[in-house]
């Protein structure tokens, strides 16, 4: 929201440097999050002087040159170059001197320079209307009035105003700050507290509103009260369509506005003066003389003012005429063909109190986000509507030459007061951290023109004006207290008071952080997927459990994402698009899936393609990542988090993955990892392999919550090694091998290890693998005897060849 100085001053004194203003307006939570010096011509005509035209003379040099005298207020009258067609002896012109910037209505600005012309010098140059920025004419100079006092700035002749704009960040509950009386009304309330400010607001002068005959009558029927609580209106005739005054047009363009028409500007101006839209129909083209606020049929097709058909919705609250035909979408936009013309004599004017909730939802549906409809939905004043109407009249009378031709029509469906809030003194104190007395605390109410009732010694009633849509409960009612008697002025606490909570270590906060350290610092980059997908990137799998959503902004965006995988290969996509084809990636992230109930699921997703590492002679470039490389990143993840008795299956592994395992502790699933299969590949374009895992985090933080760290002594005595290579069938997985000798012995072999794997079906036969195994054995209590570790070797070969048909190599 932007915010004009020049306009905040036509109703409160505003005396003070634009840095103390801008304090106070952050202060009463106006956040401002810029301002800028508004110039209502460009370059503010800086270094341009009214001139008098002493003498004029053809240039030698030059038939189409004239060389002129000018007085431009210095000791002596500089000469100047001028190759205008009307210029002549004791005109008062614009001249641009020396050093001066032009900004012309087209091209480049340029600056002046002493030079010569045509070997003649030229100390300025004689303005043409364009060359200024001041219109489109080019056929010659500008030629004043004589009147005008030579050596004067152009500024001051054309009573040039700069303009200070203020960029609000404005919070959607502020319906009280959607207009400069709005804020002017906070800015007073402050200054009456914190600076003894005794003004008040001046209000716009109404006194001048009058009927000035009763010709139309137009009839007003609300359908929905709910939707339209009042709805105000008034007639006008013999309109003239033209500009608005240069005053109302510098004002408009200051916060963005573009002026149009003097119509058009009116009812902008006052949105922006009381925070209350105004919309103008032509009276003509209302049919039987009346309006109608009513939904209607699903589907209805409406010309919106920008030549759109648009197919309306049944909750859409619209402005008919009196055969229901669209003229309007209700608070949010008109329509084509019931507009405000060049041709318009006669026009309704509406000033309405909608719905917030029911502008809202149509506003987004059909994405228009006008500036009409931001006010609606943050909460309009239901009792300003006449008001405002009172004010465009007048303007319109006095800047178009309308007449009045009705008297104001009030429909109020459902009256909307004040509403009533039970504040207690102390509660104040505790929220905000001072010691106001009561008496401080009801100054600061009344400033903001809210009225009280008097309860007890200890509390008030308070009446919250219509203005401040948000303002419904106690703790909102101390907010506008805190607002007003300064933030600045709560003293910070000498003492800190805390309480001591325990918390189980570690947090999953803690948990998250350190896993994504550990990530981080192994090359890998965090990513954020959006947790919005598009539902035909599932179709093929006929889900049952999508969560859908109405997502008006981005409609392809229409369910949450049900897994991490395919989120994650966007982004993978978005990559890879843009040359990056070594990526190794991890997401924090949710998914949504639901069944009879909503079911939200936390994980870790992890990516690995491309090249295992860059290219250097230390390392080999040509390496592509591969499933253990996923696998070790799943692995280390889950030590890290101190989980360590996990097992791995290729049961329950999803479809999109090929060569997939899942990860189990205790029989409770907590990871799948694997390569994902070229199918889902394909949906996003993707040509090179990719590995992906997906931890599920809560379960993760569950068993690390439960783990608890074992310290033992470093035993004293030796441990013993042995190799074994065994053949076995291609199927059996390591994971065999390690339970069976888990089984065979359970207290002296330490460690298990794969250290190599060999195929060979010339050597080994066809379907054959050979691993080669090494075993760790140690007693904490004493040394080992090679007899001892060559009968558990034997019990283990036994083993291996009764339970899985292997074949010691030897």
């Amino acid at each position: 929201m932007k915010l004009s100085l020049n306009w905040l001053k036509r109703y409160i004194d505003l005396d003070m440097p634009v840095d103390e203003l801008s304090e106070i307006l952050t202060s009463i939570g106006l956040e401002v999050e810029g301002v800028d010096n508004f110039e209502t011509i460009k370059g503010g005509l800086e270094g341009i002087l009214v001139g008098h035209v002493l003498e004029v003379s053809k240039h030698p040099n030059a038939d189409k040159l004239n060389l002129t005298k000018v007085d431009i207020g210095g000791d002596e009258a500089v000469q100047i170059v001028c190759g205008a067609p009307n210029v002549a002896a004791d005109q008062k012109v614009l001249v641009a001197t020396i050093g001066a910037t032009l900004y012309p209505t087209e091209g480049d600005p340029f600056k002046i320079k002493k030079g010569k012309i045509r070997g003649e010098a030229s100390h300025g140059m004689i303005c043409a209307e364009d060359e200024l920025g001041l219109g489109d004419d080019h056929d010659g100079i500008m030629v004043l009035d004589p009147s005008a006092k030579t050596g004067s700035p152009a500024r001051d002749y054309f009573e040039i105003e700069d303009d200070t704009v203020f960029d609000i960040g404005l919070t959607p509950n502020r319906s009280d700050a959607t207009s400069h009386i709005g804020v002017a009304k906070d800015l007073a309330a402050y200054l009456r507290i914190n600076k003894n400010w005794q003004g008040n607001v001046k209000m716009p002068e109404m006194n001048q509103f009058k009927v000035d005959v009763e010709l139309d009558n137009i009839q007003i029927e609300v359908d929905d009260p709910e939707a339209c609580p009042r709805y105000s209106g008034i007639s006008f005739s013999n309109l003239q369509i033209g500009p608005s005054p240069d005053w109302m047009q510098n004002l408009l363009k200051a916060v963005g506005v573009r002026p149009i028409s003097n119509i058009v500007d009116i009812t902008n101006f006052v949105l922006h003066e009381y925070g209350q839209p105004l919309h103008a129909f032509d009276s003509d083209k209302i049919a039987d003389n009346k309006i109608k606020v009513k939904s209607l049929p699903e589907g209805t097709v409406f010309l919106s003012l920008d030549e759109q058909e648009r197919k309306l919705n049944s909750e859409d609250i619209m402005i008919c005429d009196g055969q229901d035909n669209p003229l309007c979408i209700a608070g949010v936009f008109g329509g084509l063909n019931s507009g405000v013309t060049d041709e318009t004599q006669k026009v309704f004017l509406e000033s309405a109190h909608f719905n917030a909730s029911s502008v809202r939802k149509t506003s987004t549906r059909h994405l228009l986000r006008t500036d009409a409809a931001k006010v609606f939905e943050k909460g309009s004043d239901p009792n300003i509507t006449v008001q405002a109407l009172k004010r465009a009249a007048v303007l319109l009378k006095e800047y178009a030459g309308a007449e009045i031709t009705s008297d104001i029509v009030d429909v109020i469906s459902k009256s909307i007061e004040p509403k009533e809030v039970f504040i207690r003194y102390d509660h104040v104190n505790e929220a905000i951290g001072t010691q106001l007395d009561k008496e401080e605390i009801h100054n600061i109410l009344r400033a903001m023109k809210m009225e009280l009732k008097p309860v007890d010694e200890n509390s008030v009633i308070v009446l919250v004006p219509t203005n401040k849509a948000d303002v419904i409960r106690e703790v909102d009612v101390i907010e506008e207290v805190l607002r007003i008697y300064g933030f600045n002025k709560v003293e910070i606490p000498t003492r800190l008071k805390t309480t001591i909570v325990h918390k189980a270590f570690p947090t999953r906060r803690q948990l998250q952080n350190r896993i994504s350290d550990y990530l981080s610092a192994r090359g890998f980059n965090e990513m954020m997927g959006m947790s919005l997908i598009e539902s035909k990137l599932y179709e093929s799998e006929e889900r049952e459990d999508l969560v859908s959503i109405n997502n008006t902004s981005n409609i392809h965006l229409d369910i949450m994402r049900p897994d991490a995988i395919k989120s994650g290969l966007k982004s993978i996509s978005h990559n890879l698009n843009h040359q990056q084809t070594n990526l190794k990636l991890y997401e924090f992230g949710r998914s949504y899936t639901q069944n009879g109930a909503f079911v939200e699921k936390s994980f870790i997703s992890i990516y690995m393609t491309g090249k295992r590492s860059v290219e250097s002679w230390r390392t080999d470039a040509k390496a592509s990542v591969d499933f253990y490389d996923i696998k070790k990143a799943v692995m280390a993840v889950l030590s890290n988090a101190g989980v360590r008795a996990f097992g791995f299956s290729d049961e329950n592994v999803p479809k999109y993955m090929n060569e997939g395992l899942s990860v189990a502790v205790n029989g409770q699933n907590v990871a799948e990892l694997g390569k994902l299969s070229g199918t889902v590949l394909n949906q996003f374009g993707i040509q090179q392999e990719v590995f992906a895992a997906i931890i599920e985090f809560d379960t993760l933080y569950n068993l690390t919550s439960q783990s608890v760290l074992e310290v033992s002594e470093i035993s004293k005595f030796p441990s013993t090694r042995r190799d074994l290579a065994v053949v076995i069938d291609n199927g059996i997985k390591f994971d065999a091998l390690e339970k069976i000798a888990r089984k065979v012995d359970k207290k002296l072999i330490k460690e298990i290890d794969l250290f190599d794997v060999y195929k060979n079906e010339k050597q080994l036969g066809k379907g054959k693998k050979s691993y080669a195994l090494k075993f760790l054995f140690q007693d904490d209590k004493k040394t080992l005897k090679d007899k001892e570790v060559d009968k558990i070797m034997k019990k283990l070969i036994q083993q291996y060849e009764n339970e899985l048909n292997a074949i010691v190599r030897t």
